[in-house]
């Protein structure tokens, strides 16, 4: 069995749910095994949480590299490996050259940002997900992993804190 009990609790409001995580810290729980449920989006700071560790910017950034080595193939490495000579005219035109490596390198940065989105996010998730009815309501929910025979303390400390009720996790049927 394991020495670990995961429980809910659940807050009216923003001001006692960031004070019960505060309380949390003090207790020992890392952020990494606090899950802060809210049927609102709420900013990290505003909880007194760290931002969150997104990986988009790097994705997209690679896109757009992926999309600047695509366009200037275009534009000097298919003329030059196979040259078409119009009277006149530069094999490598350099207008069309920054339309084209532009419009590529935009489409990598959209394209794999758009991925990167998922990818970051964990979609698809074939997990199962902790959720209340009670957060469609307004409430927060705060799920948090906590020693077993240290409970009642973790209970009595969020019930100070302002939470309406701390209990263990469960599966229910909604």
């Amino acid at each position: 069995m394991s020495d670990t009990t995961t429980l809910l609790a659940m807050f009216e409001d923003l001001e006692p749910a960031a004070e019960g995580l505060d309380k949390l810290q003090q207790f020992g729980v890392k952020d990494q095994d606090m899950n802060v449920i809210s049927g609102i989006p709420v900013k990290n700071t505003i909880l007194g949480r760290p931002p969150a560790i997104t990986h988009v910017a790097r994705i997209g950034l690679f896109g757009a590299s992926l999309g600047v080595f695509l366009g200037l193939f275009f534009i000097y490495g298919i003329p030059f490996l196979y040259p078409l000579l119009v009277g006149g005219q530069a094999i490598f035109p350099v207008p069309q050259g920054l339309i084209i490596t532009f419009e590529m390198t935009m489409l990598g940065l959209m394209g794999f940002s758009f991925i990167g989105m998922f990818v970051d996010s964990g979609f698809p998730s074939y997990t199962p997900k902790a959720y209340t009815p009670e957060i469609s309501d307004g409430k927060i929910a705060v799920l948090f992993s906590c020693p077993t025979g240290e409970q009642e303390k973790f209970i009595e400390a969020l019930k100070e804190a302002g939470a309406e009720s701390v209990e263990p996790v469960e599966a229910r049927h909604l």
